[in-house]
């Protein structure tokens, strides 16, 4: 208990130089890094040109040369960065141990001087040693975040059939633990006394010697108390969010969210524990490296902490950007997260990939189809795509319509072909629906784009030709082209000869073929990007070697859980429903572990 109390004593004497470098260093991470790595890896693929990851192609993605190089390279650049993060917390830490009162920006220029040595040929093989140890001193916050994670069944049955993989794993671990705690405070002799890397392996292993049995119980220690307070902040947010949830549970978008709050909520506890946790693992290990000095009566070396009139300027300067950066990165940070929740930073790997959700004709369950209303409300309910329909007017309008004739919507009995846009912008196109919806009108396609830039909601298209038209696959591809929003939508449609038109007008264009009945190769049919299959014709081998080809499979019209979960198990990668909320939180249910539903019920049985 006494080194622990001297743990917490180091950690709160600069707590507030610890705190802002934390707060701003893991907001840069989450802002730069976790985007650089994710593009990085998006560029790998394209560079080398796999559109897609699966089983059957991710070992020769792996030993291609260029993916080889270029992973070395993102790895290392973010091994250094994270020793950047060890080295100005071991240094505010050893003020603390000398009783100095240090700032955040002190520690930082004196951390960017320790960490250019690392850049010695000598001193390389530090990077390895970080790039290994921060999972085991980080254990009790990746621990449960990584536990949130739902490892796909084949993995895991592979792993507990093959006990020889099963206790190579396990012996390789405890080898690694055994090594890490030789070395354990090389890291410490590195940074404050300036040795080399073999140095401070050297006087690593004396410093630890015939002490391997008591740290480890030290650090276990610790780290099971951090997984303690992780899991009660959980639960205790998680309590917050259902019991407001159950107090305003009449409004129908509080209710389709809830789950979206509780995994950005779980997202940003782990930041949060995470910036007490580093500290803490390593103010442990200051606490064992001093104690073990003492003990050996080994010289203690503090760092030397200069405060002339440059560095104070300098510290000014990097005060003002330390706030800039700090604001400014709190708000990408939540935007990132939820980001990542919606499926907008998904890489294409069919094991990763999460699955996203397309709001069919909008919103239709609770709003008129194809109109603005439905769009919106399909926004609002946490849909990643809206679908809709488009057909032409007489005078060369594009309208968004479903069916030819445009009775049953707007009880006008008139075919689209046959009508001019004036004659029909005034219809009533809710009314069918309920009554509340007499205003709404029959959208523009060009106004629709629009509103989706202006929104950031991708779109699916699909082309109803009626054999009238007159340069109709160029106009659509004219209008999307306009708001130069070709990234984020796909044209689709059921009509093979539509999408070789959209190709030869533009082969930027991505496009989907829409298949009632999926059946031979189809990935032969070079002018479809990717495939809208309806779902009692998808099947394994379908989506397997769809994937394999680098395309993607949509399945439409998927609208009960059980139909969800098996989309979910088949791994596709988009389905069309009418009912989002369900598609949401099943999807969210299957991307996470017993774990988080177990928080949950446990909560919910509490209280």
């Amino acid at each position: 208990m006494k080194k622990i109390k001297q743990a917490l004593d180091i950690v709160t004497f600069n707590a507030r130089a610890l705190i802002s470098f934390e707060f701003v260093f893991k907001l840069l991470s989450l802002m730069i890094f976790t985007p650089l790595f994710v593009n990085g890896f998006n560029f790998i693929m394209r560079i080398t040109g796999f559109r897609y990851l699966t089983i059957e192609n991710i070992l020769s993605f792996i030993i291609n040369p260029i993916t080889l190089i270029m992973l070395v390279v993102l790895i290392l650049f973010m091994t250094l960065y994270a020793m950047f993060d060890i080295a100005t917390i071991i240094i505010i830490l050893d003020a603390s141990y000398q009783k100095k009162k240090i700032k955040a920006t002190d520690a930082v220029q004196i951390s960017l001087n320790k960490c250019k040595k690392i850049f010695s040929l000598k001193n390389i093989p530090l990077a390895f040693l970080v790039l290994f140890l921060i999972p085991f001193l980080n254990i009790g916050v990746s621990s449960n975040f990584i536990s949130t994670i739902k490892i796909p069944e084949f993995i895991m049955d592979f792993i507990l059939k093959n006990q020889t993989l099963l206790w190579t794993f396990a012996i390789i671990m405890v080898c690694l633990a055994i090594l890490l705690l030789r070395w354990l405070y090389s890291l410490h002799y590195f940074v404050i006394e300036g040795v080399t890397f073999k140095e401070a392996r050297k006087k690593s292993v004396n410093l630890s010697s015939k002490n391997h049995l008591k740290d480890l119980f030290t650090l276990a220690f610790i780290q099971l108390g951090i997984i303690i307070i992780y899991l009660l902040f959980v639960m205790l947010g998680i309590l917050i969010i259902i019991l407001f949830n159950k107090l305003f549970g009449n409004i129908i978008l509080l209710k389709s969210i809830t789950s979206t709050i509780i995994w950005i909520f779980i997202a940003l506890s782990v930041i949060f524990v995470t910036l007490l946790a580093t500290p803490i693992s390593y103010a442990s290990i200051s606490v064992l490296f001093y104690f073990h000095k003492l003990k050996n009566k080994e010289k203690i070396i503090p760092i030397e902490i200069n405060t002339d009139e440059s560095t104070r300027k300098i510290n000014a300067r990097l005060k003002k950007i330390f706030v800039g950066v700090g604001i400014f990165g709190f708000i990408l940070a939540i935007a990132f997260t939820y980001g990542i929740y919606q499926g907008k930073y998904n890489l294409n790997i069919e094991y990763v990939r999460t699955l996203e959700v397309t709001a069919h004709r909008g919103a239709s369950v609770y709003y008129p189809e194809n109109t603005m209303s439905a769009f919106i409300g399909a926004k609002e309910l946490g849909a990643d795509w809206v679908e809709l329909d488009v057909q032409q007017t007489k005078d060369g309008k594009i309208i968004v319509m479903h069916d030819t004739n445009l009775k049953r919507t707007t009880g006008f009995n008139e075919n689209t072909w046959e009508v001019n846009y004036d004659e029909i912008k005034n219809l009533d196109a809710g009314s069918h629906l309920n009554e509340k919806f007499k205003d709404e009108k029959i959208p523009l396609f060009d106004d629709v784009v629009r509103w989706a830039k202006e929104n950031n909601m991708k779109l699916n298209v699909e082309l109803k030709p009626t054999g009238h038209e007159q340069d109709f696959e160029a106009q659509v591809v004219d209008i999307i082209k306009k708001y130069n929003y070709q990234s984020n939508c796909v044209i689709t449609s059921q009509i093979y000869s539509v999408l070789e038109n959209v190709k030869k007008y533009d082969d930027s264009i991505e496009t989907v073929y829409v298949m009632s009945l999926a059946y031979g190769d189809i990935t032969s049919l070079d002018k479809a990007d990717h495939f809208s299959i309806e779902a009692t014709s998808v099947t394994e081998q379908l989506v397997s070697r769809v994937h394999k080809e680098g395309k993607q499979i949509y399945v439409w019209t998927v609208n009960t859980e059980e139909n969800i979960k098996k989309m979910i198990d088949l791994k596709v990668d988009n389905i069309i429903t009418d009912n989002i909320s369900l598609a949401k939180d099943t999807i969210y249910s299957s991307k996470t572990s017993n774990i988080i539903n177990e928080y949950v019920k446990v909560v919910e049985n509490l209280f």
